[in-house]
């Protein structure tokens, strides 16, 4: 029989031993995380407004609009036909500005001020804009960076419509003056 081989000094369990391991951990976990690869920024996939729109329009029967020949610069991020505030369905379109603020174009078929009020963030009337040919009451939330531009329906086959967002009112007419009607044809 042979004899076992000497224990090794290491395997005793000093402090010393424990900080040596834990120095060789830290250098591997170190070497990890510089090898690998990091996100610097999380890319969404293209919002496809344009097809949505005559997708919904087609759906709804509604005259909904959305922005035509937007500057450069502008970037579609969200869109969709949900139901909102009191039952009413609702189409959305997001964008992004060039300065990188947020303006979302919102309609409703029947708006009720609750629904006017969700949208706006009960937002305070605050006066009265032109754009896009027609009269836009302007709303500004105190507190909280939130503009919108709100054009009530002037009849049974129009739709209320609300740009809103943190963008400048500069940007919401801008918006504003680029929504056409939406061709399902």
């Amino acid at each position: 029989m042979s004899e076992p081989a000497p224990r090794s000094s290491y395997a005793n369990g000093s402090v010393a031993n424990i900080v040596r391991s834990l120095l060789v951990i830290g250098v591997i976990v170190a070497a990890l995380i510089a090898i690998v690869p990091r996100v610097n920024s999380v890319s969404q996939p293209p919002v496809d407004v344009p097809g949505a729109s005559v997708e919904v329009a087609k759906e709804s029967g509604w005259p909904i609009e959305r922005p035509v020949a937007l500057p450069d610069g502008w970037k579609a991020t969200s869109v969709r036909y949900v139901r909102s505030t009191g039952g009413l369905m609702t189409w959305h379109a997001g964008y992004q500005t060039p300065t990188g603020n947020y303006i979302a174009l919102e309609q409703t078929k029947d708006a009720t001020a609750a629904w006017v009020e969700a949208q706006t963030n009960r937002a305070a009337h605050t006066g009265e804009v032109q754009a896009g040919g027609r009269t836009w009451g302007t709303y500004v939330r105190s507190g909280k960076v939130q503009n919108s531009l709100v054009h009530r329906a002037q009849g049974p086959t129009e739709l209320t419509t609300i740009v809103t967002g943190t963008g400048t009112f500069e940007e919401l007419e801008a918006f504003a003056g680029t929504l056409r009607p939406v061709r399902t044809s």
